[in-house]
């Protein structure tokens, strides 16, 4: 009988997902998941398989059953197909989260220029904010839409890619600032999530002991973008103005993200229906309710309160206490420092426990955040927080995947669920954070907290951001001791 490991490196039958519970995921995942039962009943369920059969030999030395076809499956954690996957899965994570973390540019670009210039600053940042709150928030509701329909992902995928160039393309022609909201925040918002959230469903299918490696490796693209797109969109609003820049982004994003769809690929063929058949049930969300998944999703929420008015508000503040070019250069630069913490955080957290990972991310952050931030007045201390806070804080969402399986339980295939409802946590304070941090800077009126800290207005903000960032160590320790109680 060979073992799951021979069999993932022939690449033959079902290879290990991760964890002890790995060879129920990959058998869940065949729940008409082959094109293989051609009859009127519904998909065959692997029930009577024990976790005493190893995949390869179950599939060697069972009889197939009449009208089946064994696919082979690609190999696991390597090969062609799997970095492909992760490649794709970078590029598409780039082009949607890489413009929204961009959005300072066009925020600074609206407040400056006409016709939105004359509209309340709240309602240009609310742009972006419904974007990121949307985009992440949906993917609970989608997760459970693909779970049922699996088949309809892959199209979902193009109809989104479809949406999201309209939406880009129709917001060329606004004139009112909800017009923006609808189109560049929540139309993108709705089309971004449709996009990225079938990569990180299909992650696990091509990762397992480099699943938090390649995880880092997909989100990086956010930092990427997040680095490359301010001087890209800054370069064309002063080339060829607002309009033609969205027409431009329109159809860059179409056709390289439309590239990158093919790559999105599932590594367990899916399944066929036809009309009449029972499709799978809706996942079981008892891992809602574990204290892991509690602790863990409080405490994303929390890092997201410091993490989103920070993206928002870095390139106003800079540019308030330096210049314009400075200010495109920090955005940047706090966005390509996410890259970096991605990739060194996602392959921490597949060498150590993944909460003593947030926890260093979170007291980094919070230290940048109070000392430096809070005391900047140039240049000298801006470059060093954007590059600190950046990749510490930007690099948080890292621990995900393996705090997602985890999560799960004895149910380790719905990983993609408890993702789903991490993100949305983590919308929940997209929205609420910077509405916090607006009203924070309102109230402090360009003055200064005295001893030259909080700079413009930014003191109360500097210390919201520092407290939560603070907060969330608090709440990685919580996630260590309920990870510890599991598995004891």
């Amino acid at each position: 009988m060979d073992s799951p490991e021979n069999s993932a490196r022939s690449g033959s039958s079902v290879a290990p997902v991760g964890g002890e519970h790995a060879q129920e995921y990959e058998l869940s995942s065949f729940k008409g998941a082959t094109n293989s039962v051609q009859n009127d009943s519904e998909p065959t369920r692997p029930s009577s398989l024990t976790r005493s059969h190893s995949s390869g030999s179950v599939l060697r030395h069972a009889e197939p059953l009449e009208g089946t076809t064994i696919h082979e499956l690609a190999p696991l954690d390597r090969g062609i197909r799997a970095w492909t996957f992760c490649a794709c899965g970078f590029v598409v994570e780039m082009m949607v989260w890489g413009f929204l973390f961009s959005y300072g540019i066009f925020q600074e670009y609206y407040t400056s220029h006409p016709p939105f210039n004359n509209s309340s600053p709240i309602a240009i940042a609310a742009v972006g904010t419904v974007g990121l709150g949307i985009q992440y928030g949906e993917v609970l509701f989608l997760s459970i839409m693909f779970r049922k329909y699996p088949d309809y992902m892959r199209p979902a995928m193009w109809c989104g890619l479809v949406s999201y160039f309209l939406c880009l393309m129709g917001s060329s022609f606004a004139t009112q600032v909800w017009q923006l909201i609808l189109l560049q925040g929540v139309g993108l918002g709705l089309s971004g999530g449709v996009l990225y959230l079938p990569v990180m469903i299909l992650l696990p299918q091509w990762f397992s002991q480099r699943r938090g490696l390649a995880g880092g490796i997909i989100f990086a693209g956010t930092g990427v973008g997040g680095f490359v797109f301010p001087f890209m969109l800054n370069s064309l609003l002063n080339n060829v103005g607002l309009r033609w820049t969205l027409r431009i982004w329109a159809i860059m994003t179409c056709v390289s993200t439309g590239i990158a769809i093919f790559g999105v690929r599932p590594r367990v063929p899916v399944a066929k229906y036809r009309d009449g058949q029972r499709r799978p049930l809706a996942p079981r969300m008892e891992s809602f309710k574990s204290p892991l998944f509690l602790s863990f999703s409080l405490t994303c929420l929390i890092q997201g309160l410091s993490y989103f008015p920070v993206s928002l508000y870095i390139a106003s503040f800079t540019q308030t206490v330096a210049t314009p070019l400075t200010a495109t250069v920090v955005l940047s630069l706090f966005n390509v420092a996410g890259v970096v913490g991605q990739v060194v955080l996602g392959h921490l957290s597949d060498r150590f426990a993944y909460p003593w990972v947030m926890f260093f991310s979170s007291l980094g952050s919070a230290l940048a955040a109070f000392f430096l931030w809070g005391f900047a007045s140039g240049p000298a201390l801006i470059y060093p927080f954007a590059i600190i806070f950046g990749a510490l804080s930007g690099g948080f969402s890292s621990v995900w995947p393996n705090a997602a399986v985890d999560c799960a339980g004895r149910l380790p295939e719905n990983a993609d669920i408890t993702y789903a409802g991490t993100a949305f946590f983590k919308g929940v304070s997209a929205v609420i954070g910077p509405i916090v941090s607006g009203v924070l800077l309102e109230a402090g009126k360009s003055s200064t907290l005295g001893h030259g800290y909080g700079r413009a207005g930014y003191g109360a903000v500097e210390i919201f951001v520092g407290s939560c960032a603070l907060a969330t160590g608090v709440g990685s320790i919580a996630v260590a001791a309920a990870r510890q109680r599991i598995a004891s």
